[in-house]
C-alpha cells in the first residue's frame, strides 16, 4: 500500500513515523508547503527503517501522490494554548480549499483521512469540496478520545485496554460523549465487571476519567505545546484497517447524509472500516442523558458548521 501525508508537521511526522515502526505501507509519500522540513521528515524517518520495517519514505510533490490509496490529510495551522477546536475553523478552511484538489488530481482514487482540527467540520468540509461519497472521506473523530477512555477504564479495572469496550462519540473536542452505560470488560458490562473485581465505578471514578479523556488535549498542549503521538499512532491504526479490509469497528468522524438528525454534519459514531472506507454505521444504545449529550454535541457542531455556509 502507498500512503501520502500532507502536512509534515508534528501530527503528519508522527503518523508517517508510526506506520513506518508498524510497517503499515510499503510506501510513504509526505508533501508539504515547507519542501525542506518534508526532505527532513522523509530522511529522519528513513534512518528508522533499520530498526522496522522496510518502508520507503520519500518527500516530493503533490504529483508524487499518485497511486496512493490513502492521503491523510495533516495540514493546516495547530491548535493554539487555550484556543477550542472549532475556533481553528477559519484559520483552517482556506488551506483545505487549495489541498483537496491537488490531491484528488493526483491520486482520485485515494481514500481521504482527515486528521486536522476542529476534525468534525473540516471533514464535512473536504467532503462537500470534494463531493467524494461518504465512506472515502473520514475524519480521525474521537479514535484517539475513545482510546483514552479504553486506556483509563482498564486502568482503572486493572486490565488491558484491548480488554476493554467502550466508545466516545459526537464531537472530537469539549461536547464528546463517553458512553457508559455500553461500556463493557472483557465482554461483560462494565459495572458488573467492576462489582466481581471489586473496583467500584463511583461517581468520583466517573468524573475522574471523563476529565482525563475530555481535558486530555488542553493538559498536553500546554505541557508541550500539541499532541501528536497518541494520535499519530490512531492514524496508523487506521490505515491498518483499511489495509487489511479489516471490518473493524472504529469511531471516526464522517458525514451523517443518512441519518436524519445528525444529516449536515459529520460526527463519530462507531464505524465499520476496510478496504474501501467506511462500509457501515452503527448506532450504540443509549440511555436518555446520553441521547440528549449527543443532540448538543451535534448542534454545537452544526452551529459552527453554519460558519462554512456564510
Amino acid at each position: 500500500m502507498k500512503v501520502g501525508i500532507v502536512g509534515c508537521g508534528f501530527v503528519g511526522s508522527s503518523a508517517a513515523y508510526a506506520m513506518t515502526l508498524q510497517g503499515v505501507p510499503n510506501e510513504i509519500v509526505l508533501v508539504d508547503l515547507n519542501e525542506k522540513m518534508a526532505h527532513a521528515q522523509a530522511e529522519d524517518i528513513l534512518h528508522a527503517t533499520s530498526f522496522s520495517s522496510p518502508v520507503r519514505i520519500s518527500a516530493g510533490g503533490y504529483p508524487e501522490l499518485a497511486g496512493a490509496e490513502v492521503v491523510v490529510l495533516a495540514c493546516g495551522v495547530g491548535q493554539k494554548p487555550g484556543e477550542t477546536r472549532l475556533q481553528l475553523l477559519q484559520r483552517n478552511a482556506k488551506v483545505f480549499a487549495d489541498v483537496t484538489g491537488k490531491v484528488l488530481a493526483a491520486a482520485p482514487e485515494a481514500i481521504l483521512l482527515v486528521a486536522s482540527n476542529p476534525v468534525d467540520l473540516i471533514t464535512l468540509m473536504v467532503s462537500r469540496m470534494t463531493k467524494l461519497p461518504a465512506s472515502r472521506v473520514i475524519g480521525s473523530g474521537t479514535v484517539l478520545d475513545t482510546a483514552r477512555f479504553r486506556a483509563l477504564l482498564g486502568e482503572h479495572l486493572g486490565l488491558a485496554p484491548h480488554s476493554v469496550h467502550a466508545y466516545v462519540l459526537g464531537e472530537h473536542g469539549d461536547s464528546e460523549v463517553l458512553a457508559w452505560s455500553s461500556a463493557r470488560a472483557g465482554g461483560i458490562p462494565l459495572e458488573d465487571f467492576a462489582r466481581q473485581t471489586g473496583r467500584s465505578i463511583t461517581d468520583e471514578v466517573r468524573q475522574r476519567i471523563d476529565d482525563g479523556v475530555r481535558r486530555a488535549a488542553y493538559r498536553i498542549i500546554e505541557g508541550k505545546g500539541a499532541t501528536y503521538f497518541g494520535i499519530g499512532a490512531g492514524i496508523s491504526r487506521l490505515v491498518r484497517a483499511i489495509r487489511n479490509d479489516e471490518q473493524g469497528v472504529y469511531t471516526v468522524s464522517a458525514p451523517c447524509h443518512d441519518i436524519p438528525e445528525f444529516a449536515s454534519i459529520s460526527l463519530s459514531l462507531p464505524r465499520i472500516l476496510g478496504r474501501e472506507g467506511i462500509i457501515a454505521t452503527l448506532r450504540p444504545s443509549l440511555t436518555e442523558g446520553e441521547q440528549v449529550a449527543m443532540q448538543r454535541s451535534a448542534q454545537v457542531i452544526a452551529t459552527a458548521a453554519e460558519q462554512l455556509d456564510a
